[in-house]
């Protein structure tokens, strides 16, 4: 339960609020500048979230709207709300608060689960207790900063990479990590590919059969017993089987697609006007896939395996 100061909302100088905590939040100028025409047009419709820490107003929530504020030329004060938390809790409620509006990342999860992790020397379950979240995802969290390399993390920040793709990256030791992006890169590997890619690496008996995965990807899934490409036959299925398989393949790689721009910084190019038009298409979305997982996990109780 957030525990707010009395004075309710009050008004503040621009010069006077601290982003110590911005760390934890991506910078995204495009959003930003959207940020700031809708300032102009609109005014200021919620307040920013500020603690107080040492005697100075540090921010908490408001992060593009404070950076779009100060592109407005005689905008000097905006209004405030305190939020009375300690050290720990602000980072909690960096998280609360933004995913509230979905609007947080898995990237800045990740710092924020590392900083308490790390710097409050909170315990994974006393974490996954403060976040509301389990346990296993905190572990998540925390292997995307601790075990992914410095140029993956770069990748990640920019969204050349989802966190789909990372997740399968920091499987790999860090040294071979970047020439897995390069594959990625060279290759346009799909996530289920990646997926298969890393268990390969992690097979090989030595360099050279690395080296022979590196090089031709595909070649060497190919040869992977019970790997099937996406778009391929299987002369195994009937055409019918073959039809739903296909199906299924299209709409993973359009699942994929679908992932990275929602986990990255696509929504961010957006109008105002855009919103209230895909606002029923993506419940639409939201209801229509949570159908189709049930009726696959019925499918899948209900098969037997060979």
């Amino acid at each position: 339960m957030l525990r707010w100061a009395q004075d309710g909302i009050q008004e503040l100088a621009l010069d006077d609020i601290g982003e110590h905590y911005g760390r934890y939040r991506l910078h995204l100028p495009e959003a930003e500048r959207a940020m700031a025409r809708s300032l102009e047009r609109y005014g200021q419709i919620s307040p920013l979230v500020v603690c107080l820490r040492e005697g100075h107003y540090e921010l908490i929530d408001g992060f593009k709207r404070l950076v779009a504020a100060r592109m407005i030329s005689g905008l000097s004060r905006v209004s405030i709300r305190v939020l009375l938390v300690d050290e720990r809790g602000a980072k909690a409620a960096i998280y609360g608060l933004n995913r509230a509006g979905g609007r947080t990342q898995e990237l800045e999860e990740a710092w924020i689960v590392h900083a308490l992790v790390r710097e409050d020397h909170l315990t994974q379950v006393e974490v996954a207790e403060l976040l509301s979240r389990h346990k296993s995802w905190v572990c998540r969290r925390l292997a995307l900063i601790e075990r992914l390399g410095a140029e993956a993390k770069d990748e990640l920040r920019v969204g050349l990479i989802c966190p789909t793709a990372a997740r399968q990256i920091v499987r790999l030791p860090e040294g071979n990590q970047a020439e897995v992006l390069q594959v990625i890169r060279r290759e346009a590997l799909s996530t289920v590919e990646l997926s298969a890619m890393v268990d390969l690496l992690l097979e090989c008996p030595g360099r050279h059969q690395q080296e022979f995965v590196l090089q031709t990807p595909r070649e060497a899934l190919a040869q992977k017993k019970g790997f099937v490409a996406v778009s391929s036959r299987d002369p195994r299925l009937s055409q019918t089987g073959n039809e739903v398989s296909k199906r299924r393949g299209y709409l993973i790689e359009m699942l994929a697609k679908m992932e990275v721009w929602l986990t990255t910084r696509g929504r961010t190019a957006l109008m105002p006007g855009d919103q209230a038009l895909l606002r029923p298409r993506f419940e639409r979305l939201a209801r229509d896939a949570a159908a189709v997982a049930t009726l696959s996990q019925d499918l899948v109780s209900e098969l037997q395996p060979l």
